[in-house]
């Protein structure tokens, strides 16, 4: 079979990672891999021709994993607004398909594919073949999918779960909702587990006397275009550890260890459960804390069942591309 080519693409509400693949080198060897900010593109189509600029090719199909909800072949990108038209990819390109569907559904396809080194294990548990897998993953905002096994093999299915209504587990978290309710904001799981929701949490905790902000963090974050990064190298850092940032991690781990718990209750996730995005492996030594799995088990009357399930980070950076390629190829085939 002559060789095809595929572009590949993972496009996220902050950054969009664009690579080619090679039909007869498989989805592990991308080529040109290339990663963009979003913000310096008024639409994707320009960021598209800007990669080309740099990278001419001939390429036959194009597949892309993008955050938001893909209607036919058509989405909106959620926390960013471009719009992309698979059809107008299609004729602007002369290509013989062009493939668009969530984040969450280039990741899911990719998690059967990645090999140990590319995991980091959480919990090993106890696999059962050919079950459910269930990924979330925290980002600029809150993917969340999971896998089903058709009788060949897994078939990735997308959600928008990561916008179902926020449920507190404890006084806490009931004091956040009400807090976020009070400022309008409707709460969403993305309004609190994700890059987006992690200020809110960190506003709660200061403002309801929680820690106390200092000075030179107060400054800091002023001086930053995103105090999410700054929280998380604070609540890790020897040096400058502060403990309004440890506090906002430790709620923030809480909260994501409660949602992959009922992500997995949903699905009945048997076969494990996958943690991606670009917040986990930052976050890898509070995820290894009990806090974590302490609240992805409290699930009575099913916590038995909740505790035998594998629990993985996906650290590959390039994980949504693979998932993407795989599935392109596949098509392409």
């Amino acid at each position: 079979m002559s060789e095809r080519i595929l572009l590949a693409g993972d496009i996220g509400g902050t950054n969009t990672k664009l690579a080619f693949y090679s039909s007869h080198q498989g989805y592990s060897q991308p080529l040109h891999l290339e990663g963009f900010r979003n913000r310096d593109f008024q639409s994707f189509e320009d960021l598209l021709d800007r990669y080309l600029e740099l990278h001419p090719e001939d390429f036959t199909g194009i597949c892309l994993g993008i955050a938001g909800a893909v209607t036919g072949n058509w989405v909106k990108v959620t926390n960013l607004g471009w719009d992309i038209d698979g059809g107008v990819l299609r004729e602007r390109y002369d290509l013989q398909e062009a493939w668009l569907f969530n984040d969450l559904k280039a990741l899911s396809y990719a998690v059967p594919q990645l090999p140990e080194e590319d995991l980091a294990v959480i919990r090993k548990g106890q696999p059962v073949g050919k079950e459910p897998i269930a990924v979330i993953a925290p980002g600029t905002g809150l993917g969340e999918g999971f896998l089903i096994w058709d009788g060949e093999e897994y078939r990735a299915v997308s959600t928008e779960g990561g916008h179902a209504d926020f449920g507190p587990t404890n006084q806490q978290q009931i004091e956040l909702i009400e807090y976020l309710q009070e400022k309008g904001i409707r709460v969403s799981y993305e309004q609190v587990c994700s890059g987006i929701g992690v200020p809110n949490l960190y506003s709660f905790l200061r403002d309801r006397g929680y820690a106390p902000e200092e000075e030179w963090l107060r400054k800091e974050i002023a001086a930053s275009a995103d105090m999410t990064p700054v929280i998380f190298n604070h609540a890790l850092d020897g040096d400058r550890r502060c403990q309004l940032c440890a506090k906002t991690v430790e709620l923030f781990v809480s909260i994501l260890g409660a949602e992959a718990g009922n992500l997995a209750l949903r699905t009945l996730a048997r076969g494990g459960i996958f943690i991606g995005g670009g917040i986990a492996p930052r976050i890898l030594p509070w995820l290894r804390k009990a806090a974590f799995l302490e609240a992805l088990d409290d699930k009575a009357p099913h916590q038995k069942m909740i505790e035998k399930i594998p629990v993985k980070v996906v650290i590959n950076p390039i994980a949504n591309l693979i998932g993407a390629a795989y599935y392109g190829l596949q098509k392409l085939k």
